[in-house]
């Protein structure tokens, strides 16, 4: 990628789309914009989720089981002798009374507990003992125990059917929970698929025809109503209209787009009608490939889960064997109902599902707000890896600056009108599509110039334009255009425009017959948003880098402005990678930011790579991480949000494995010599308490402000 000399760059307006600019002296032929492209993609609408501890179920089902469930759990609860006793009631006698919590609590056994019968038998075949099957050995343990006492077998007092209805009941909310929060990734994929419209305007050569967007082609021109969504990518052919992208790339101030510019599927034309022609439909939007992003991000593993995985297949081994030693010890000891009741404490409160939400909630929870914020992260590795960033690389072009070039500075001579020379260069470039002429046409209007009428415009490849303004040819033009025409710059200008050109600003002369008017310069500029970021990255511990393939001077200009730490200027594309090795030779922990297909190398070479803007080309693949708009302040989205994930799952690892290490001893009774006995019921509050606080604490995530203009 290059900046603002003669290699061609990409910049992506509004986060999509591809425009190729040419020569920044002012070659009008080099003009021309290149094609949006797309991935396929279709994102996947279902509603059950494949999550391994959930043996495939789906929100629905386990919402639906635990209201039920928790009904039903009422009366048994209220006619337990033992829960009677506790709080010094009677429970009312009549006949079949005593038979209440038995039958409720079979069904509840075997409807609320299907999930965990279902999965821990699941794990069992795959040999691969983890937390469903411990939930399942503890409702199956208490069940069996429950009907011993009921049917008087033995002289056992095991009556846990109120233990178990609660159980299953919290258990139960704790995976509907967990279900939703993994769930809302996928509901934000499906709002993503819900903003495209099921109808389009299709410009016909009668007027237009309604048709099913499904029968939009590319080349197809669109009418797109005030008020509507796009349809599908496009190009504005025709008009102007103020969009609002925010659902693509969380920003909510409305965007301007022209004739020209690119338009995402989805988005909303807020003030005027434009007609769009379209150049990708479907699963090639961007939109589609924002759905696969957030996909993919969900699917996605990492080192951390992992880690959580393997400690909940540990504590199976470890809860099996603490239960088996516990019914043998106390069995030696001469009291068996006593063993089989330290054993099912044991199995109960042993149950790690704190720690297997521990890890997946924030991550899931994670995914979902990055993903609201315009953040999408295809890789959960990139997220957990942020937060030890010592450096952030940007890509200069389109990055840090606009990509697009903007008049800075206007030079007359002595006594002369700033506003008539640049009113007379917009009149002449202004039926020329180059970008510099659009930024002088722009310059204009904003100073709201009365144009003088401009006749007989003619493009001079490689050196300017040419038109007649009130019967005088005036020329618009670069060094090559003076050459060409004899004239020479006046000295006191000539150091002005040597000044500009020293800082690599693209310098135009405006001509009138023999005589240098004044001239005017250009440059990429630098985005607002930039500084913000820069500072804000620097007081949060992190240096700042810029790499370019402009020349030194023009890095320079743009890392002054940006006090930027470091800068690799003049650098081919082909060597950018090399630069990200650099710094990691030196010890850093690099984030390359980069938006062209050039930068790929890079991003794939860094600890975690970034692409900003929601392009289609192989950048997005490159990149762990995608910005779907193009301001760099949601690079601090990521790194805060990075370091409050990091926080969450390790208090939640923290509390969930330290329950586990202080509550089994109790349970197996190692002080029952000092009177201190962990009781099975208080064994299933404390067990299903640890599972929702971890839910709760994960659920704290969705308090933070991720977008890019509250990230400073």
């Amino acid at each position: 990628m290059s900046g603002s000399g003669n290699d061609s760059h990409n910049h992506r307006p509004g986060g999509v789309g591809v425009h190729s600019h040419g020569d920044a002296a002012h070659d009008h032929a080099g003009h021309g914009a290149a094609a949006h492209g797309g991935h396929n993609h279709g994102a996947d609408d279902h509603t059950v989720h494949t999550h391994g501890q959930h043996a495939g179920h789906s929100t629905a089902m386990f919402k639906n089981r635990f209201w039920l469930t928790l009904v039903l759990s009422v009366p048994v609860v209220y006619f337990s002798p033992m829960v009677g006793h506790l709080l010094g009631y009677m429970p009312p006698e009549f006949p079949g009374s005593a038979w209440i919590p038995a039958v409720l609590g079979t069904f509840i056994f075997f409807y609320g507990g299907q999930p965990f019968l279902q999965g821990g038998l699941q794990e069992l075949k795959n040999r691969q003992p983890g937390m469903m099957l411990l939930i399942a050995m503890a409702i199956t343990v208490a069940f069996a125990a429950s009907w011993v006492t009921t049917l008087g077998i033995g002289g056992f007092d095991l009556d846990f059917w109120w233990e178990l209805a609660l159980l299953v009941a919290i258990m139960l909310l704790g995976h509907w929970i967990e279900m939703r929060a993994l769930g809302s990734a996928q509901g934000a994929l499906d709002a993503l698929a819900a903003l495209l419209p099921d109808e389009a305007d299709r410009v016909t050569d009668d007027g237009t025809e309604t048709v099913p967007v499904s029968e939009l082609r590319e080349g197809d021109v669109v009418l797109v109503r005030s008020g509507a969504r796009m349809p599908a990518d496009g190009t504005v052919v025709d008009g102007q209209a103020e969009f609002d992208e925010s659902m693509i790339t969380g920003e909510s101030k409305t965007v301007p787009r022209t004739v020209g510019d690119a338009v995402v599927a989805g988005t909303v034309a807020t003030d005027n009608s434009v007609r769009v022609q379209v150049t990708a439909v479907g699963e090639h939007t961007a939109l589609a490939g924002i759905q696969r992003l957030v996909a993919e991000a969900q699917a996605s593993s990492s080192k951390a889960q992992a880690l959580a995985d393997r400690a909940a297949a540990f504590l199976f081994y470890f809860a099996a064997g603490a239960g088996i030693i516990t019914f043998i010890v106390w069995t030696l000891l001469g009291s068996v109902p006593e063993a089989v009741t330290r054993t099912v404490t044991v199995l109960v409160i042993a149950c790690p599902h704190a720690l297997g939400l521990a890890i997946p909630l924030v991550i899931a929870i994670s995914t979902e707000q990055a993903a609201r914020a315009g953040v999408l992260i295809k890789s959960r590795m990139a997220l957990e890896r942020m937060r030890t960033i010592d450096v952030v690389l940007f890509d200069k072009t389109g990055t840090l600056t606009t990509g697009e070039p903007d008049l800075k500075s206007v030079a007359v001579a002595p006594g002369a009108d700033e506003d008539s020379l640049l009113a007379l260069a917009a009149a002449v470039e202004s039926d020329s599509e180059h970008p510099v002429a659009r930024a002088i046409v722009r310059a204009a209007n904003q100073r709201n110039l009365a144009l003088p009428q401009a006749t007989g415009f003619s493009s001079l490849t490689g050196r300017g334009v040419r038109a007649s303004v009130d019967g005088r040819t005036v020329h618009v033009g670069g060094p090559a255009l003076l050459r060409e025409l004899g004239v020479v710059v006046p000295v006191s200008r000539a150091r002005s425009t040597q000044g500009w050109m020293d800082r690599g600003a693209a310098v135009l002369h405006v001509i009138d017959g023999d005589t240098v008017l004044g001239a005017v310069s250009l440059e990429d500029s630098v985005r607002p948003e930039s500084r913000q970021a820069v500072a804000a990255l620097q007081n949060r511990g992190i240096k700042v880098a810029m790499i370019t393939g402009d020349a030194h001077q023009v890095a320079r200009a743009v890392a002054e402005e940006l006090h930027i730490d470091e800068v690799f200027a003049e650098v081919l594309p082909a060597d950018k990678d090399k630069k990200v090795a650099e710094l990691q030779a030196r010890g850093l922990k690099v984030a390359m930011v980069g938006d062209g297909v050039n930068d790929s190398p890079a991003l794939a070479r860094a600890e975690v790579g970034i692409a900003i803007g929601a392009g289609t080309d192989v950048a997005m693949e490159s990149a762990g991480v995608v910005l779907a708009g193009n301001d760099p302040r949601a690079v601090l989205s990521l790194v805060d949000l990075s370091r409050a994930s990091y926080r969450k799952m390790w208090q939640n690892l923290v509390w969930a494995t330290g329950y586990n290490v202080l509550s089994v001893p109790l349970a197996a009774g190692v002080l029952a010599f000092a009177g201190v006995v962990l009781s099975p019921a208080a064994g299933a509050v404390l067990m299903s308490a640890s599972t929702i606080v971890v839910a709760l604490n994960a659920q704290l995530l969705r308090r933070m402000k991720l977008n890019p203009a509250a990230a400073q």
